[in-house]
């Protein structure tokens, strides 16, 4: 009776974590949902293999009609099940949950799916593959709704490696099907995977089934099966011998270089320098130069801004023997224009790269025709290309050296300096370390050391805080006798202040410095100004320079504590304020401890 009994009881625990997901499932609370089907794991090692395959899996195959966060998570979790169930020979246990979702309406619940069903294609082995997967790869094929058949495009790559020749057969055939497909949608994905399914293909096959698909594809009547066309060009670029390129390769790719629509347009320049890789120098000078220059001038500016982006990268991977004479002749003329072109976008995403020009046609070419460019964008209606132009300029520094930029330099930082945006102001700031290195001392203290205080006493905190940071990445250019020099004394001048959050700032700043310039100025300079602001009526500054001086305290030696750190942090511990209070003995606590 008790034996029946402890039985009956056991059965009941190992049917309870079961029952609790079923009802969690059932809640109309969605997070309760969701975070059921996060546990689904535990629940898994709660079962145990054999459970989890006979009624764990059957369970959620059943139930797969949800919200489209539910049923993503579950897609997820299905990816890392294949321990859970036994290991590789039970993978095949996954394949119904996951087919199911791979047909649902949601792309981003279809795209987990597929993903976790590659996963555990993975892990099959060959014979299981063709048992198992190749029937739900074929099922997908011929679903009734595009979504199934969206779905199956992802698969063909993992299956046809490990599958005998009768089903690689098939899989070609089913493949070219989809590619054909009425629906569009699906079309587009097998375009889109295309590229992919090539690089598995073997290159009879390649030739004789995959290309003519190719070229029907990049004639497509929707230019979004077009455009993901010129992605597959790249991959079958790099299979093919090089003499069966031109064949097979450049006629559709010329095509696309004058397509109607400029987003096909956008994806050949958006892939131009891998197709560069891809084809060889030959093809390259003799067609990818002049569709280079078709692009550069295209009519849309979006297509232009691609274009301009790499000129530069385009440049680099040319023939060496014919380089300088390619972009003196084909490239620089259309660069010229680009310097002028009426859209801010086309003229930002050329300066981001023009100056990378100057090393490659050197010094002489450079002084003569790219400088006047770059005096140009110096001088630019837009922030963003002449910060472009700035952000470069150790390119053409190791060419010609900045002199010769200096005085157009000039203006374009301090107009970027005080611009209205602030965000523009930040950016200046974070090159200005390298303009320091670039420029040299006497420049920096003449014309741009001003600036770097006007930014310590800027109304926005990101401002202030960067400038500070920027100060130390000066002194660490120039070093401590610059520092103390040309500096310290105008930075520890804004402890004076009447305004607390620029006296907040000198501590920042002192903070910063520390860390650059040794004891000896921390002892005769910061700690008579941190005495001061000690005193200061806003307790955000008494704490701050609670936080400062614990900050300090490993640079300076025991008796230089004992002397001057100390009694002010004893003083601060017996603060009316709590946080001064709080940071004070903390600063104390590290203080003892250096």
């Amino acid at each position: 009776m008790a034996a029946s009994a402890s039985g009956d009881k056991a059965a009941d625990d190992s049917l309870y974590p079961i029952a609790v997901l079923i009802d969690e499932l059932k809640n109309e609370d969605i997070q309760l949902r969701l975070n059921s089907i996060k546990k689904l794991s535990t629940i898994a090692l709660a079962l145990g293999e054999e459970r989890t395959r006979n009624e764990l899996i059957p369970f959620l195959t059943e139930s797969i009609y949800d919200e489209d966060e539910v049923l993503l998570a579950l897609a997820e979790q299905l990816g890392n099940f294949i321990p859970l169930v036994g290991g590789p020979e039970y993978a095949m246990y996954l394949i119904p949950p996951l087919e199911s979702l791979a047909t649902v309406e949601e792309t981003v619940v279809r795209e987990k799916a597929v993903e976790s069903l590659r996963t555990v294609a993975g892990q099959h082995s060959a014979q299981d593959l063709e048992v198992h997967l190749v029937p739900t790869l074929q099922r997908l094929v011929s679903g009734d709704w595009f979504t199934s058949r969206t779905s199956a495009c992802g698969l063909f790559s993992v299956c046809y490696p490990r599958v005998s020749a009768a089903v690689k057969s098939e899989l070609r055939i089913n493949f070219r099907t989809l590619c054909q497909d009425e629906t569009p949608m699906v079309r587009r994905a097998a375009a889109g995977k295309l590229g992919e399914f090539a690089k598995v293909v073997e290159l009879e096959y390649l030739k004789s089934d995959l290309i003519p698909t190719f070229v029907q594809m990049a004639q497509d009547e929707q230019d979004s099966v077009r455009l993901l066309a010129v992605e597959a060009c790249v991959s079958i670029a790099q299979l093919l011998p090089q003499d069966e390129v031109e064949l097979n390769v450049m006629p559709t790719l010329r095509q696309c270089v004058n397509d109607n629509s400029w987003r096909v347009r956008y994806m050949v320049s958006e892939k131009l320098t891998d197709l560069q890789k891809a084809v060889g120098q030959e093809i390259t000078k003799n067609d990818l130069v002049s569709a280079f220059q078709f692009l550069l001038k295209d009519s849309e500016a979006e297509v232009r801004a691609s274009a301009s982006a790499k000129v530069t990268e385009f440049c680099v991977n040319l023939d060496k023997t014919c380089q300088e004479q390619i972009i003196m002749t084909s490239i620089l003329p259309c660069v010229k224009e680009l310097v002028a072109d009426t859209n801010q976008h086309v003229k930002s995403a050329l300066a981001s790269v023009i100056m990378g020009l100057s090393p490659i046609v050197g010094r002489n070419n450079t002084i003569e025709h790219l400088l006047p460019l770059f005096l140009i964008q110096l001088k630019d209606e837009w922030p963003e290309v002449r910060l472009n132009i700035i952000s470069t300029l150790d390119c053409i520094n190791d060419v010609i050296g900045i002199q010769q930029l200096s005085q157009s330099l000039l203006p374009a930082i301090v107009e970027l300096a005080e611009d209205s945006k602030w965000r523009v102001r930040l950016a200046i700031i974070e090159y200005m370390p390298l303009l320091a290195g670039q420029l040299g001392q006497d420049f920096f203290n003449q014309k741009l050391r001003d600036l770097c205080f006007n930014w310590l006493n800027d109304h926005v905190y990101a401002i202030r805080e960067a400038a500070t940071l920027n100060m130390k990445k000066i002194v660490q250019t120039f070093g401590t006798q610059w520092a103390e020099t040309n500096i310290i004394n105008q930075i520890l001048v804004m402890c004076k202040n009447s305004n607390y959050l620029y006296r907040m700032t000198c501590l920042f700043c002192i903070n910063a410095l520390a860390d650059v310039c040794g004891a000896d100025i921390i002892e005769r300079l910061f700690l008579p100004t941190i005495k001061v602001l000690s005193t200061d009526p806003v307790a955000n500054v008494r704490f701050n320079v609670a936080k400062t001086l614990q900050k300090l305290s490993p640079f300076l030696d025991q008796a230089a504590i004992d002397e001057h750190v100390k009694p002010i942090l004893e003083k601060l511990n017996t603060d009316t304020d709590v946080d001064v209070k709080y940071f004070a003995a903390e600063a104390m606590v590290s203080s003892a401890a250096a």
